[in-house]
């Protein structure tokens, strides 16, 4: 799922970065938990992992939240698992007008002044991507991926940078071209504040969750197999290459400290 904040919010967002994008997690999360809790959807305890974006595919200040969900969610009360069928999980319509009314009343309690350019209608784009080890690979790509590829960086002369990038809508690769410092702006407008968390988990994923997890593991009849820790790398002698065995690291005389 992906959580989006309207255009008219952006300028707030941009100048109160840690409030704005702490209240998307907590209404986006509680929403969706809500929505699982509700007999009428799942009536079950869901969990959650959530990758906060700040950028488009243009490089445009465009805050979201990419969310995946499992399919289904665990009744404490009658320790099983409940599946949902087929692949729709729930209404993204009604997600979004639920998102709206949370994440206003939010903005309210943190006494910032919400904008009157808002639209009534909200983005909450839910759809299904896969499952198990592909959907994970499929939130990945936006947990690991940078602001943008040097691959996607076509050309850098005259003073001035060109990247191309993929347009949601029709699929065609684009090409933008920029001033260098206009270049290096947007790329530097998407560091995030100090010490905020990009990837949050929520329900039984959640680090704190470990019993719900097990009970949730248990009731799949899950195998956990058992890793192998992984091997040191080996430093080899220069001179006959055998492995030489490590006593101690020195720091150089030349660095402080």
């Amino acid at each position: 799922m992906t959580f989006t904040l309207p255009r008219g919010l952006r300028a707030l967002a941009w100048r109160n970065q840690t409030v704005i994008y702490n209240i998307l997690f907590a209404t986006a999360s509680s929403t969706l938990k809500d929505f699982g809790l509700n007999p009428k959807h799942l009536g079950a305890d869901i969990g959650m992992t959530a990758v906060f974006h700040a950028h488009s595919r243009r490089l445009d200040y465009h805050p979201h939240l990419h969310v995946i969900v499992p399919g289904g969610g665990v009744d404490r009360a009658k320790r099983q698992w409940k599946k949902k069928k087929g692949k729709y999980l729930f209404n993204e319509f009604a997600l979004a007008e639920v998102f709206r009314a949370r994440f206003l009343t939010a903005i309210k309690a943190a006494a910032l002044a919400i904008p009157s350019n808002l639209p009534d209608n909200w983005v909450v784009d839910c759809k299904h991507v896969a499952k198990g080890q592909p959907a994970l690979e499929y939130l990945s790509r936006y947990l690991y991926r940078g602001v943008i590829s040097e691959n996607d960086i076509i050309a850098n002369q005259d003073g001035k940078v060109t990247f191309k990038y993929i347009e949601g809508k029709t699929g065609k690769t684009r090409y933008r071209t920029l001033r260098g410092e206009e270049f290096m702006w947007l790329v530097l407008q998407h560091v995030l504040p100090k010490g905020l968390r990009r990837v949050r988990d929520y329900g039984f994923l959640h680090g704190n969750a470990k019993k719900l997890l097990s009970l949730v593991q248990l009731v799949l009849q899950v195998v956990i197999k058992a890793r192998s820790p992984r091997p040191r790398p080996v430093f080899k002698c220069p001179k006959c290459q055998s492995p030489m065995q490590v006593l101690e690291f020195v720091s150089p005389a030349w660095k402080s400290g």
